[in-house]
């Protein structure tokens, strides 16, 4: 039998969609999946659906599948990030050989990456971290790849993934070498959280019009949207879900108010600490989901508040400019944090091929992502943008004037405050820190800087003296 020129390890709905797409493309396949318990027909499945016996192969022996693959292999790993990963690497090695590469397409975190990159590579083998975004969809008919690796190792499988990748409005793939290591997971980390706080976003707005609308008329509402600048998959998606019945009754109604999280939210939160760059607004939205998990306790809580819902006439024109405003800051903190780790970890990052690679295929594609080609072309950010300061500042008003409805109403509006903080703190010419810089001086002896004296002097007070 003729070699494989590709392997897919994990067929789970992703790396199985993956694998189809990959057939799809024109291109020989080789899948494995380990034969446990629950997992022991994954392979026979794909067989059977595939249908297409002379360009792919399947079992569940690890060794037949690396036998299978010519040289230099190329694999995509495609199962739970974690433990797993590196448990499947030490199974790999003996069986590989020099060159080989292997693909990382899971969601893994960054630093994991590294490790592994370090590891292999002096074993001679290239290992690449790849995010993959677009959900089972997007890896069947064209996902958004964000790559991490070395521009060899990139040149072998870059056919196969720009085949496979959507593609943008000028039908160029959504799939590019970013950086080198883990900058491909991490920039994937990175989507994700600006996807948490998308998705919080348009939770907030729900809230608020379930107060005055039905879910049919939610659902025109965010569709007329959608037919305009605010264009996107998520509110997209989300107008669907909320006329989507099952037996007579919306399946919305129906569904326990408990988010779940895979980690890339609390990733991408903790790792602006470490860079020191600000993500107010991903941070609330992985806090607004840890909130919700605990549902019992909250119930038991309402019922002890006795309060009687004021009724608020809300402005669609005045939420919609809210909803913009929100947006705006949720893509700049999360392009910051980008910027941040490229100077960090000197990636030399291209934000603007980073939102070109985001316009299709991922879940956070939008008309705003496509704007933001040019808005960050040339390492530039939103903020260097009259037009987008301008903007912001216009609809101030606006977002204030929900965060105020939301109060009256008692709605929780955790993403939308985090965004006008944010906003209302980063034009602040003088801010109170003095105040808490003369409280660490006090009780740390830390020092302070003054105003009018050069950054590079410290002061010191005995505050204590009388």
């Amino acid at each position: 039998m003729a070699k494989s020129v590709f392997g897919v390890i994990g067929l789970g709905v992703m790396g199985s969609n993956l694998s189809h797409n990959i057939i799809k493309n024109g291109f020989s396949l080789s899948v494995y999946n380990r034969a446990v318990e629950g997992e022991a027909h994954l392979v026979t499945d794909f067989l059977n659906e595939d249908k297409t016996e002379d360009s792919v192969f399947g079992t569940t022996q690890l060794e037949e599948f690396v036998a299978s693959l010519e040289r230099p292999r190329k694999i995509f790993i495609m199962i739970k990030a974690g433990s797993a990963i590196d448990y499947l690497i030490d199974q790999l090695l003996p069986l590989l050989s020099e060159n080989d590469i292997v693909i990382d397409g899971g969601n893994s975190y960054y630093e994991d990456t590294n490790r592994r990159k370090t590891y292999l590579e002096k074993k001679g083998i290239s290992y690449i971290g790849c995010g993959v975004s677009g959900g089972a969809l997007g890896a069947l008919n064209g996902p958004s790849l964000m790559v991490g690796g070395t521009h060899g190792a990139y040149n072998e499988v870059k056919v196969i993934l720009e085949s496979i990748a959507a593609k943008d409005k000028d039908n160029e793939p959504c799939c590019a070498l970013l950086g080198p290591e883990g900058s491909g997971h991490f920039i994937k980390m990175i989507h994700n959280g600006i996807e948490y706080v998308e998705m919080q976003l348009l939770a907030e707005l729900y809230a608020l019009l379930s107060t005055q609308y039905s879910n049919n008329q939610i659902a025109s509402i965010f569709s007329e949207w959608n037919e305009s600048e605010l264009n996107s998959y998520l509110l997209d998606i989300t107008a669907q879900i909320l006329t989507k019945k099952e037996n007579g009754t919306y399946i919305i109604d129906s569904i326990l108010d408990k988010a779940g999280n895979k980690g890339t939210g609390s990733w991408s939160s903790k790792v602006a600490f470490d860079l020191g760059s600000v993500n107010t607004m991903m941070a609330s939205a992985v806090f607004a989901r840890y909130i919700s998990s605990f549902k019992t306790q909250r119930e038991i809580l309402s019922e002890q508040i006795s309060t009687k819902r004021e009724v608020e006439e809300l402005n669609l024109e005045t939420l919609k400019s809210a909803y913009k405003f929100a947006r705006i800051i949720n893509h700049y903190q999360g392009f910051e944090i980008l910027r941040q780790a490229s100077k960090a970890y000197n990636w030399s990052l291209n934000l603007s091929e980073i939102a070109r690679v985001w316009t299709n295929g991922c879940i956070i594609r939008s008309v705003f992502m496509e704007q933001s080609i040019d808005l960050l072309n040339d390492g530039q950010s939103y903020l260097d943008h009259k037009s987008v300061i301008n903007l912001l500042h216009k609809f101030e008003v606006d977002i204030k004037d929900i965060l105020g409805t939301g109060l009256k109403v008692r709605i929780s509006l955790s993403a939308f405050h985090s965004a006008y903080d944010y906003w209302i703190a980063m034009t602040t010419k003088r801010l109170p820190a003095n105040l808490i810089q003369a409280q660490r001086d006090y009780f740390g002896a830390h020092t302070y800087q003054k105003i009018g004296h050069s950054y590079d002097e410290f002061f010191h007070t005995n505050w204590e003296t009388i």
